[in-house]
């Protein structure tokens, strides 16, 4: 009992992971199933780490790199988790930490010291630093919010999405800027604010689905844009990338937006 008089409740977070690893005999006693994947899940974060390092280096296409090398990691360690059966509490905490580091801090010094570094007194910190606040809120509430989760869609810009958007664009910028160098600051400052938005709002997007005939059957417009847009990174490589991952914004907005209308007309 505590000072109220209430019992403490447990934390059993998320809600949706009842059966911890020490229900189930271990093949093996000296490592745990959420070992594999952990050690995924880690790489992410120093991927991120190094990102930030190289930013600080102003080795900004290495910075964008290893951004894109997290993401990978973050990929696979859920892919590893679910083949393992490893999927546990201090694994998803451990991810949650991870893309804070790679998908919040990395992008956020990175556009920092790409553009915003400049801004008069404070206001590039200021704006820079929307991106981690962002992707901290994000993360907190898709942590609050896993019971019942489907994994259809999610409900606000996914961090790793708003971070390859950000290597993408400073990528296509650093091998062919488009931008005047007075003009690189507000475009910055604009794609960063909007990104944080994004992130924060009710704007639902699709999960990436897996290449499976199933896919293509429920799915085929979608996963044919899906392909064109693989093809046209391989073809055109950090411009398409960039413009690849506008694609996959606009479309959640212009999904949601539809959605919206269709409610308003019931």
């Amino acid at each position: 009992m505590d000072d109220t008089g209430k019992k403490k409740v447990q934390k059993r977070y998320p809600p949706f992971l009842k059966n911890s690893s020490q229900d189930r005999l271990p093949l093996f006693s000296f490592v745990s199933r959420s070992f594999v994947p952990s050690v995924f899940t880690v790489m992410n974060m120093v991927s991120g780490y190094i990102a930030i390092v190289m930013a600080g280096e102003g080795s900004f296409m290495m910075a964008c790199w290893f951004i894109i090398l997290a993401a990978f990691f973050d990929t696979i360690d859920g892919f590893v988790a679910r083949m393992t059966n490893g999927i546990s509490d201090f694994g998803f905490e451990l991810d949650s930490l991870s893309d804070l580091v790679s998908f919040g801090a990395a992008p956020a010094y990175l556009v920092y010291k790409f553009g915003l570094e400049g801004l008069p007194g404070i206001t590039g910190i200021l704006v820079s630093s929307l991106l981690m606040i962002g992707s901290g809120l994000r993360l907190a509430r898709f942590n609050i919010s896993m019971i019942g989760y489907t994994k259809d869609s999610f409900s606000g810009l996914p961090t790793p999405a708003q971070a390859l958007t950000i290597a993408g664009f400073i990528l296509w910028m650093s091998v062919d800027p488009v931008f005047p160098a007075q003009s690189m600051q507000p475009v910055l400052a604009l794609l960063s604010t909007g990104l944080a938005i994004l992130m924060v709002s009710k704007v639902n997007y699709d999960t990436l689905p897996k290449p499976t005939v199933e896919s293509f059957r429920q799915k085929p417009l979608q996963m044919s844009l899906y392909i064109v847009a693989i093809f046209c990174v391989l073809l055109f490589h950090a411009k398409a990338f960039f413009l690849a991952m506008l694609l996959y914004i606009l479309l959640g907005i212009v999904r949601s937006f539809t959605l919206m209308c269709r409610q308003w007309q019931l």
